[in-house]
């Protein structure tokens, strides 16, 4: 569905009314930009990752935010947290990882329900070997094409989209509570 209108926005102060607050054209190509650029560079490093190291970039992450991890090892919410999705995703995930050897679950001592994942030495290796081709897709898809100007610009943009979207107070609905 198109979400531009032909009318001008509502106010601000009308925003509670029936009418939905279509985008402008103007917001309608920056957020078509912004969905066709954020699905071509998953589907970029997707691929690159595959190619590579045989899994998708959502695994890569977990085996990086795990290698920067004390001890090489995180809490199993803790690192849904971090990759932004469910827990029943994270437990898939784990699950592969684990076959290949690249990371191990420990229990918790200190919870009995709680449980640590843990980056092995093959996992390490993996990715010691894989981040020099993936930095270098990264370079190419991204920061190649933009100026040092347009880099901290688009830096500072998702921050604050970011920061929006991970409301703080309780009950929030985020995928890493699910």
């Amino acid at each position: 569905m198109n979400t531009a209108s032909t009318s001008a926005p509502p106010s601000p102060a009308s925003a509670s009314s029936a009418e939905p607050r279509w985008l402008t054209a103007d917001e309608q190509r920056v957020w078509r930009a912004y969905i066709d650029a954020a699905t071509l560079l998953e589907d970029h490093l997707d691929r690159q990752l595959q190619r590579d190291a045989g899994m998708p970039h959502v695994y890569y992450g977990l085996l990086v935010k795990l290698a920067e991890s004390p001890r090489r090892r995180l809490r199993m919410t803790e690192l849904a947290m971090y990759a932004k999705i469910t827990r029943s995703r994270l437990s898939h995930a784990i699950a592969r990882l684990e076959k290949n050897g690249w990371v191990r679950r420990e229990e918790c001592p200190d919870d009995k329900r709680g449980q640590f994942a843990v980056l092995t030495d093959a996992g390490m290796e993996v990715l010691r070997e894989t981040a020099p081709g993936h930095v270098e897709a990264v370079r190419q898809a991204m920061f190649d094409r933009l100026t040092t100007e347009q880099q901290k610009a688009l830096g500072e943009i998702m921050r604050i989209v970011a920061e929006g979207l991970q409301p703080s107070e309780a009950g929030a609905d985020l995928p890493w509570l699910r």
